[in-house]
């Protein structure tokens, strides 16, 4: 009886932090007078399926902001994968804001423009997202110091893109978290529609560099937590055992964990298969990192 009681009062709890986090749930625009650049998409933002929009060239943000009782202090920006074509933005981004509500962390997800060849594009997205975010750190009960940023498949790309590319201590994040991320542009290694829709088809040799991330970690990279898959087909592992090794030689705290099995874009959604547990492991790196209590 006492169970039953207590399951009752956890459920009730737990349907209202998730109600919580949708009341502070709204849609931010990114530039609300339009940007100063076009990808020069012709074709119009549409959904593959409940899952996956594509063709996006208006960039915003959804925010679902910590319920005020938990709060932590903590921020993350969701950068979904898919390509640099569209976003998962369920699977890879609503689905773990709600994640990260339940634990006090607020989340944004966001739906940056797709680049078409324009490949400063999607990072201009994500360095607006991040100020906007602490810009109103206080408004929205964030310590301006705990943002950091998150990102899945080529949406991974473009998180360790603000990571290793960021000129001010201001466009710093706190932390990144990378899941089955494409890291590098090198032909050899990288994921080819990422790296065709980002940088073209025949994209200079000094382009290829400057966008292969594990090449531009410094001192001042941001501690890193990275999961990946070894039967991942579509982004071969060593981007990630690439930036490990990376980051190790700067000395920045990072953690990778490898799964034999789990192929890739598994998001948190459960399978029955020892990859299921990655998130609980990304939960006890973030109290290490003092981000959760």
């Amino acid at each position: 009886m006492r169970q039953q009681i207590f399951a009752k009062y956890v459920f009730v709890f737990l349907c209202s932090v998730y109600s919580l986090s949708l009341l502070g749930q709204q849609k931010i625009m990114l530039y609300p007078k339009g940007a100063s650049e076009s990808n020069e998409l012709s074709v119009p933002e549409s959904a593959r399926d409940n899952d996956f929009l594509m063709h996006i060239s208006e960039a915003r943000m959804e925010s679902f902001l910590a319920p005020k009782e938990i709060a932590t202090g903590a921020a993350v920006v969701i950068c979904p994968g898919g390509g640099y074509v569209g976003v998962s933005h369920i699977k890879e981004g609503d689905e773990f804001a709600h994640w990260f509500n339940e634990r006090g962390i607020s989340a944004f997800v966001l739906y940056y423009r797709m680049p078409n060849g324009h490949y400063d594009i999607p990072l201009k997205d994500a360095q607006t997202a991040f100020s906007i975010v602490r810009k109103n750190a206080k408004k929205w009960h964030i310590d301006k110091n705990k943002i950091g940023i998150m990102g899945f498949s080529a949406g991974g790309h473009l998180a360790s893109t603000l990571g290793t590319h960021f000129k001010k201590t201001a466009q710093r994040p706190a932390f990144m978290l990378l899941g089955y991320p494409v890291v590098t542009m090198d032909s050899t290694l990288t994921h080819r529609g990422s790296r065709n829709n980002l940088l073209g088809k025949n994209p200079l040799p000094e382009l290829v560099t400057r966008f292969s991330n594990e090449l531009q970690v410094t001192k001042k990279t941001p501690p890193t937590f990275i999961v990946h898959a070894l039967d991942d087909k579509t982004v071969p592992i060593a981007n990630s055992l690439n930036l490990k090794a990376a980051l190790e030689k700067c000395s920045i705290p990072v953690t990778l964990k490898i799964y034999e099995v789990g192929s890739h874009g598994f998001g948190m959604r459960k399978r029955g298969i020892p990859v299921d547990n990655w998130p609980k492991e990304m939960e006890g790196w973030l109290k290490e990192q003092k981000l959760l209590r």
